[in-house]
């Protein structure tokens, strides 16, 4: 059994979604999509993708970095609220066709770089194809995740670029929940475990 099956026999949601419920009791939370970078017997980080922050722009990052960019050229690329941990810090959830030396290679399909670098490509045009900027993150402790989904605070769905990269990120819930055959007005609040 190699890593990757191992992690998946025991549980770790490492490179999968999570979808709020819509009776989350936390409403940092509501209708978010949290896309899970990290899930081990420590505990787990993911990022939000579908919140932007609408007062922070790209080219204004750029500034408070210091990154040399010329204003007009740079993409206006959205930058997201990852999570209420470390709202400070930046990290870049992006396809795997830009790597750094400090990039971790999620799966196929994603990495996940934490370094100005690929800001800095990004502002060049010669960053990844597709790309989340997100500040802050989502963490939880050794078995806390586990326990909120026993809690059926979350969905759990395969991560692909289609939703994770979706620019229209307000409808992303929405379509989270029917990509796997649920639609949100039809879930009852009250149900448990058998």
């Amino acid at each position: 059994m190699d890593q990757d099956d191992e992690q998946i026999a025991r549980g770790f949601l490492t490179g999968k979604l999570l979808i709020a419920m819509p009776f989350h009791e936390d409403p940092r939370f509501y209708q978010s999509v949290i896309y899970i970078c990290g899930h081990d017997d420590t505990g787990a980080m993911g990022l939000i993708v579908n919140k932007p922050l609408l007062t922070v722009e790209f080219s204004d990052l750029l500034e408070q970095l210091g990154i040399d960019h010329k204003k007009k050229l740079v993409p206006n690329l959205p930058i997201y609220y990852g999570g209420p941990v470390e709202v400070g810090r930046g990290f870049v959830l992006h396809t795997p066709d830009y790597l750094s030396d400090s990039s971790v290679v999620i799966d196929g399909d994603f990495a996940l770089t934490a370094t100005v670098d690929v800001l800095r490509a990004l502002s060049h045009n010669h960053g990844p194809i597709n790309s989340v900027v997100a500040l802050g993150y989502v963490g939880w402790g050794t078995g806390q995740l586990e326990q909120e989904i026993n809690n059926n605070d979350w969905l759990i769905l395969e991560a692909t670029p289609n939703l994770v990269f979706s620019e229209n990120y307000e409808g992303l819930w929405r379509a989270a929940m029917h990509s796997i055959g649920i639609n949100p007005n039809n879930i009852a609040i009250g149900f448990g475990h058998a």
